[in-house]
């Protein structure tokens, strides 16, 4: 049975929020600031999102875990870290909402592809790829899923969802169906699959495909009210 609980609204703002070695904080209506003070953590981040920062902040690359299959998958093979002492600001060219998601040490989540902000660096970032998803959505064969795992202490990632991100809860068994494009993050106990269901006008014969996401608990699901494509390499 369905719950009758709505997904609801994650905050949009933070202010000196402290977890997993850094404080951070989060401002702004249509396009959103994460400001972060590394000096006791180093943070990586997707590239051409940096805004401002102090001086004192060193900017390097740092290398993810399996670049071979990276290379052979043709995702990205670095990603840019901030060092030092000071802070640093990150914002995205675009509406949206900045999501932190706290994960303690040994906690992992998967979140839709091209949709990571930042994280702190003792939390390992890895991917996996979903096949057959993407063939009836975009013509393409498959899609990626971005894994973020605790692999060394408690650590916040940030997420960057478009439009505004809601949140449900699934208890375990419990469903949710979600527009393909709609869903931001999930636990890993939450199963995926995609339900289709043919729609027949009766007019010429006409007939549609009707598509979506069906998750079921437990665990967390993100959705986010707009979707903006970003089409794989592939």
């Amino acid at each position: 049975m369905p719950s009758n609980s709505l997904p609801t609204l994650m905050p949009t703002k933070a202010a000196n929020e402290t977890y997993g070695g850094v404080t951070y904080h989060i401002d702004g209506e249509l396009v959103p600031v994460l400001s972060v003070d590394v000096t006791n953590m180093p943070v990586y981040f997707e590239h051409h999102i940096l805004l401002w920062k102090h001086p004192t902040i060193r900017i390097s690359l740092k290398t993810l875990r399996g670049m071979l299959r990276r290379m052979m998958a043709g995702m990205q093979v670095f990603v840019t870290q901030a060092t030092g002492t000071g802070i640093v600001a990150f914002s995205r060219d675009g509406a949206g909402h900045i999501v932190p998601i706290h994960l303690a040490a040994g906690q992992e989540i998967q979140v839709r592809e091209h949709q990571f902000l930042a994280a702190t660096d003792n939390i390992d970032y890895s991917f996996e790829r979903v096949r057959g998803v993407s063939n009836m959505l975009f013509g393409q064969s498959g899609f990626f899923i971005d894994k973020f795992h605790g692999h060394k202490g408690d650590g916040v990632l940030w997420l960057h969802g478009y439009g505004n991100v809601f949140e449900k809860v699934l208890a375990p068994g419990e469903s949710i169906d979600i527009e393909p494009g709609g869903w931001l993050y999930k636990d890993t106990a939450v199963r995926m699959e995609t339900v289709i269901d043919r729609l027949s006008s009766g007019m010429f014969g006409a007939s549609f495909n009707f598509i979506v996401n069906r998750f079921t608990g437990p665990g967390r699901v993100g959705i986010q009210s707009m979707y903006l494509h970003m089409p794989s390499n592939e």
